[in-house]
Order: C-alpha cells, then structure tokens, then sequence
C-alpha cells in the first residue's frame, strides 16, 4: 500500500467497523448508542468477522477482498438505506426522537455504501498494482543504477573460458 489515499480509506473502513463493534456491543448489552441499532443482530457479528478478513485482502491490494467488502455490505446496508430514505421522504416534517434515530441509521447506511465503493474504485483506478508489482528479492539490485557496470573499449567481449 503505497498510496495515500489507500492508506485513508483503509483508515476510515477500520473506524467504520469499530464503530459497528461498538453499536454491536452496546445493542446486545441494552444501552441506548443515540439511537443507532444495527438492522439484524446475527448477521451484524458475521458481517464484522467478514470485513476483518476483506480488510486483509484489501491492505494485500487483492480485488477480491475488495468485491467481497462491497457485496456484503452493499447487501447489508443497501436495503437499509433504501427504506430509510423512502420512509424519511414521506414522513412529515417534524423531527422526534425515533426520528432522529432514523436519519442516523440512514446517514450510516450511506457512509456503509460509500467506503466500500471508494475502495474498490481506489483498486481499480491503481495503475501500478498489476503493472509494477514488487519483488524485494530482486529490485535492490535491478532498480539500483549505482550497481551498474561501465564497459569501455578495452572491455574484454570474448566469451572463453580459462582454465
């Protein structure tokens, strides 16, 4: 992980899967988070184990760890959004508390949409992932000008053995 924009958005993928241990805990413990819940207990806790192997594969620059973090919770929370969103447009005007509950689950289940789709669009937009890809065994010497010898005229081209 060369990039810094890789480095961020694992940053912010790590936050994000902190906090849903946090809701997580606090849900099954029974203290109110701000009104935050997560959608489906179970699936909650093997989504979070899911995501801890995806971030792996996504610091090892692998596509499939970022595929596999989009789907799951592009299913998760995607449906989630959807109804969030439609139930906040024709709801009226006033703002109550389960309200406000409501439009955090919401702006949660957007950000859970946007950081594996930003991943996933940083792995695909890296250009060096599969066209420089490193080798330390070999680049110290190969990628070093410094080790390169210099062939004059009188550099001997003959390929004899001595014995």
């Amino acid at each position: 992980m060369k990039n810094f924009s890789t480095w961020m958005l694992v940053m912010f993928a790590v936050m994000f899967w902190l906090l849903r241990i946090i809701i997580a805990v606090t849900y099954e413990l029974g203290i109110d988070f701000g009104g935050i819940v997560p959608f489906n207990q179970t699936m909650e806790i093997i989504l979070l184990f899911v995501v801890l192997v995806c971030m792996l594969f996504i610091v090892k620059r692998k596509m499939i760890g970022a595929l596999i973090y989009l789907l799951a919770y592009g299913m998760y929370f995607g449906t989630n959004l959807l109804t969030g969103i439609t139930t906040l447009a024709t709801a009226s005007s006033e703002i109550s508390l389960s309200s406000a509950g409501l439009y955090l689950n919401t702006i949660i289940s957007l950000f859970g949409i946007i950081i594996p789709v930003a991943i996933l669009l940083d792995l695909l937009l890296d250009k060096n992932r599969k066209a420089h890809p490193k080798d330390k065994k070999t680049d110290w010497f190969y990628n070093n000008e410094q080790f390169d010898r210099e062939i004059d005229e009188r550099a001997d081209k003959n390929n004899y053995r001595t014995m």
